[in-house]
């Protein structure tokens, strides 16, 4: 399998973390999206909306969008589970992950960045933008954990929420974001970043890291 991504991605480390958790190996083949490579006519076959991550399988089927291709895997390998629980707990779960992966990241990403430099906001307003949206977003997600058992998000094992979580907050911190506010979920990234298949998954360790 050929994971196409950029090490900076946020849903590309996503995808990464949840390889490495299921012990999935996959050839990495790097787009560097500030050079618009994305966007080149071989990729958009692949991928019509010209986003990374894609996966591309064996047989030459093509998954887009980074929550799809975790749900994928957590089907064609369910051990160890992503979502675990009760229905209530999946839920949970679920929630948690959404409220970063539709609500926080993709108002922050590359492309809506770029879109407000294009508008005539300058590099300081535009970064000032993304740190908002991170904080106002991180914020729900520390009200979201609360009364939850660690180390992790939801209990004693990685799941889809700190799959989500951690990419999240690298951008945070990119950004300038103060997160001293949110002890629960600095503590939950802090425990998911120690363990073996979140650490392989660090942007600045992969093939294409600047």
């Amino acid at each position: 399998m050929k994971l196409h991504g950029y090490f900076r991605s946020g849903a590309a480390y996503r995808v990464r973390i949840a390889l490495n958790l299921k012990g999935v190996e996959v050839e990495h083949v790097p787009h560097h999206l500030r050079k618009g490579e994305q966007k080149a006519e071989a990729y958009l076959k692949l991928n019509p909306q010209g986003l990374v991550p894609a996966l591309e399988l064996d047989d030459g089927t093509v998954l887009t969008q980074s929550l799809a291709i975790i749900d994928w895997l957590d089907e064609t390998h369910p051990l160890p589970p992503l979502v675990p629980g009760t229905p209530i707990e999946k839920a949970k779960i679920r929630g948690f992950a959404l409220a970063i992966a539709c609500d926080t990241h993709p108002v922050q990403n590359l492309g809506v960045l770029k879109k407000l430099r294009a508008l005539g906001h300058s590099e300081a307003e535009a970064n000032a933008w993304a740190a908002d949206v991170n904080h106002d977003g991180l914020a729900s997600c520390e009200i979201l954990l609360a009364g939850t058992s660690g180390p992790y998000c939801f209990g004693a094992v990685p799941t889809l929420a700190d799959v989500c979580l951690v990419p999240q907050m690298a951008n945070a911190r990119r950004f300038g974001v103060d997160l001293t506010p949110f002890p629960r979920i600095v503590a939950a990234d802090a425990a998911a970043r120690a363990h073996p298949a979140f650490a392989a998954a660090a942007p600045d360790l992969q093939p294409d890291a600047e």
